[in-house]
């Protein structure tokens, strides 16, 4: 029967000095047993694999060896570290609370604390995922661990130390253990590879390192699962081939790919990482890595914070040169989105192929979306220069329509022309009729009815109120904006001035129209009204309950308002006026509980009365 050991049992550490990783707890272990300073419990918490219950038998072994070394180290010769070595030590124990985690084992590991020990000064007992004990086990527990015998030492391991109950961890000296970094295991696995005669290069135990994720037990399982497929000859290829790693080649080539903005190879990449066999989001995750170590890697002073070899940190140097910190931070932005909503995304493949497309198209991004904005620019003017029914390019042009200039002037060319510009936003905005000059400067680009509006102004605008949070009027809904026709109903109606009580009818009307937007609908209805005349005009004064509504009616909605009551009325000669209701006017609104109590009191006796004789509170 073959003697193979695998390498997590062959080389456990056995000493201080052999514990990986872990050094500031080494030296206060070593400190506290120099200074005789023990605690009667000690609680050691961590990931899994990087070296709890290790240190608990190296610090077990060393408070009872006989003769210890100078630097604290156990001795290996005495008694107790031969009993030890050959697993019949009397002196220090183990338990494994996950199969023994009821209160008889408590009990029994209780009445085993009683005896002292035969070999050696302290009783250590050593209890692993100490997480797992029930609830009334950790009751048991407790009354031993505050005050046990003087020569018995517990030392508790944890993965989970906020499983544990608080009682607990008050009764024991913490040490959290840290995860291995990558070059400490990596110097670790050489030493074993040196020891074995197993020839790997750095990339492979790289490679290793980090698929351990910090834990130096899985990073040797994983040697020795190398070992098994590759022999003595360990080669990175076989490495990733074997451990199931996405290659670092895979990234530099989407890199380039991106930078070059071919993105018919980016998805090609991507279609050969799914075939053989990779998960696609930790392909995404691999991604966003890359890009993570070329930012760092192009960033001087960084060089620490890359856990690389040295054959592949001049690699990540030289293409990260070639992107730009704001093309890293923008392409860092699309993967980390895309991993964010893979799962979300009803097809993941096109979620990721569209990040690649994104990415491939980063560099020509800020020149393509300039075109977009001429585009758009340039669509607009002809839609507003040219006719709103176009002829066909057989016939020739009307006589009434302005024709398009066969160029489109520049953004620049349109804002030095400010009258054309205002008259353009006061059209857009429904403000009014636009005059037919303005500032001396024709219109240009609107074909006149028959009416004298242009098509432009006859056509519904819409508004979005998304600014209205202060008060009752100030929601989300959609306002209607329409051209304003009040100066075109004076023009074709020049009539009086109709009646105040004429008025007040219609104004209800006036809100009714609004009925989709309840709560303008309700401020228009309840306001009070108030006429008066003016410049030959009439002065229709409506409240508001704040300053607020009475700012947003003004920006916003004021000249739709007189529109549509001129055309009520069929007197273009009326001006709206908001104003505010004065507060001691305004009707006092009930909202709580208790002022609905007393309302209702104060208008019923009877309810009143049943109040006071029952004792009722109101509040």
């Amino acid at each position: 029967m073959s003697d193979y050991v695998v390498s997590a049992r062959k080389y456990r550490p056995d000493s201080f000095e052999s514990l990986i990783g872990q050094d500031n707890i080494a030296r206060t272990l070593k400190n506290s047993i120099q200074r005789g300073q023990l605690a009667h419990a000690y609680l050691f918490c961590g990931p899994r694999g990087v070296g709890k219950t290790s240190a608990a038998r190296i610090f077990a072994k060393t408070i009872n060896c006989a003769n210890p070394g100078p630097d604290l180290e156990p001795c290996g010769e005495c008694d107790s570290c031969r009993s030890f070595a050959e697993g019949r030590s009397y002196c220090i124990h183990e338990l494994d609370a996950a199969s023994n985690n009821g209160v008889d084992d408590i009990k029994a590991l209780m009445d085993q604390v009683q005896i002292p020990p035969q070999v050696g000064r302290y009783s250590v007992y050593i209890i692993d995922e100490v997480h797992m004990l029930s609830q009334s086990a950790f009751n048991a527990f407790l009354k031993t661990l505050e005050e046990p015998p003087a020569h018995a030492i517990f030392i508790l391991a944890t993965t989970e130390k906020h499983k544990i109950l608080p009682t607990i961890l008050s009764r024991c000296q913490t040490y959290d253990f840290n995860r291995i970094g990558v070059s400490d295991i990596v110097r670790n696995l050489r030493d074993i590879a040196g020891k074995e005669g197993i020839k790997v290069d750095d990339e492979s135990l790289h490679v290793i390192a980090h698929k351990a994720d910090g834990a130096m037990r899985d990073a040797l399982t994983l040697f020795d699962q190398t070992v098994a497929f590759c022999g003595t000859d360990i080669h990175y290829e076989d490495v990733i081939r074997n451990l199931g790693v996405l290659d670092y080649e895979f990234s530099f080539r989407l890199v380039d790919a991106s930078l070059a903005g071919d993105y018919a190879t980016s998805l090609l990449i991507f279609d050969e990482i799914l075939s053989k066999g990779f998960n696609a989001q930790h392909f995404v995750a691999a991604l966003s890595a890359h890009l993570r170590d070329l930012l760092v890697s192009r960033t001087g002073g960084l060089e620490a914070l890359l856990d690389l070899p040295d054959s592949l940190r001049s690699r990540y140097r030289e293409q990260g040169e070639r992107c730009s910190v704001k093309w890293l931070y923008d392409a860092l932005g699309i993967t980390t989105a895309c991993e964010a909503g893979y799962r979300a995304a009803s097809n993941a493949r096109l979620h990721i192929e569209f990040a690649l497309m994104k990415l491939a198209f980063l560099q020509q991004a800020p020149a393509a979306q300039t075109t977009a904005v001429a585009g758009n620019g340039a669509r607009a003017h002809a839609s507003d220069s040219g006719p709103k029914d176009e002829a066909p390019k057989s016939e020739p042009a009307k006589a009434d329509t302005v024709e398009a200039p066969a160029e489109q002037p520049s953004a620049k060319s349109e804002l030095s022309q400010p009258a054309e510009t205002v008259a353009t936003l006061g059209s857009v905005r429904g403000r009014g009729p636009l005059p037919k000059e303005v500032g001396g400067v024709p219109r240009s680009g609107t074909s006149q009815q028959a009416g004298g509006s242009s098509a432009a102004d006859a056509a519904p605008k819409r508004k979005k109120a998304s600014s209205l949070s202060l008060s009752a009027l100030m929601d989300e809904e959609e306002v209607e904006v329409m051209p304003a026709a009040a100066a075109q109903v004076a023009d074709e109606k020049p009539e009086a001035l109709p009646e105040d009580g004429a008025l007040a009818g219609q104004w209800k009307e006036l809100a009714a129209q609004f009925a989709s937007q309840p709560r303008l609908a309700n401020a228009l209805s309840n306001a009070n009204l108030s006429f008066r005349e003016e410049d030959g005009r009439k002065v229709v004064s409506f409240t508001v309950t704040n300053e607020a509504q009475k700012k947003w009616i003004e920006e916003r909605i004021l000249r739709d308002l007189e529109g549509k009551f001129a055309r009520l009325t069929g007197c273009g000669k009326l001006r709206l006026e908001p104003t505010v209701l004065p507060e001691e006017e305004q009707e006092k609104k009930i909202y709580m509980p208790s002022e609905k109590a007393e309302d209702l009191m104060s208008k019923n006796e009877e309810v009143r009365n049943l109040v006071v004789d029952l004792g009722l509170d109101i509040k």
